[in-house]
This record gives C-alpha cells, sequence and structure tokens, in this order.
C-alpha cells in the first residue's frame, strides 16, 4: 500500500482505503477499496478536492525513496550478526516478506 498525492494517480491503480469526504471516519465515502482508477474518476476527486489517497502495492517511485532491493540488503545487514540463531531467522522472514508484501512486489499483491 502507497499514499501518493492524486496528481501522481494513473489509470488502472487500484484503491487500498475508502476515500472519504474528510478526515472524520463517519463521513461519507467518495470512492471505496478495491475500485480501479480511470482517468474520469481521477479528474472527479480532483474536483472534490482530495489531495492524496492510499493505492495497492508500491507504484510510485519517489526520489531518495529505497528500491525494494536497497531495502532487502539493508535487512541482511541488520541480521548478519544472528545469522546462526534460528529464532532471528524466522523474524527477519516475517520482516522480509513484510517488506516485498509493502513494496507491491507481484507475489506479495
Amino acid at each position: 500500500m502507497q499514499t501518493i498525492p492524486i496528481t501522481l494517480a494513473k489509470a488502472g491503480m487500484v484503491i487500498a482505503k475508502d476515500i472519504k469526504n474528510s478526515d472524520d471516519p463517519s463521513s461519507m465515502t467518495i470512492c471505496g477499496k478495491g475500485v480501479i482508477l480511470t482517468e474520469p474518476l481521477i479528474d472527479r476527486l480532483q474536483q472534490k478536492g482530495v489531495q492524496s489517497i492510499t493505492v495497492e502495492g508500491h507504484p510510485v517511485h519517489e526520489e531518495g525513496e529505497a528500491t525494494l532491493e536497497q531495502m532487502l540488503a539493508a535487512l541482511d545487514v541488520r541480521f548478519s550478526r544472528v545469522a546462526d540463531d534460528p529464532l532471528m531467522m524466522k523474524i527477519k522472514a516475517v520482516y522480509r516478506d513484510l517488506i516485498i508484501r509493502s513494496m507491491g512486489d507481484s507475489d506479495g499483491r
């Protein structure tokens, strides 16, 4: 999941969280989770004043942001001193899976 400015939204992206009329959780839903964005829908959201949306995967790479490969390499470094500890390797595997899913890898969607 990634929260992006509406200006970076592209047709085909999938909304990961309901888009509400305001920050109030009880406010009316403008667009629901799971909806596939189209150009007309993006235009309507912009007209309604929506500034950002949360989409599935990690479709937008922002400058200065680590790539999936960089994040996994950093994880390897962090756990290198405990490579012989089975419990720590299980914890590393959990973090690895979370990183892959958060970055929207094809296996993690």
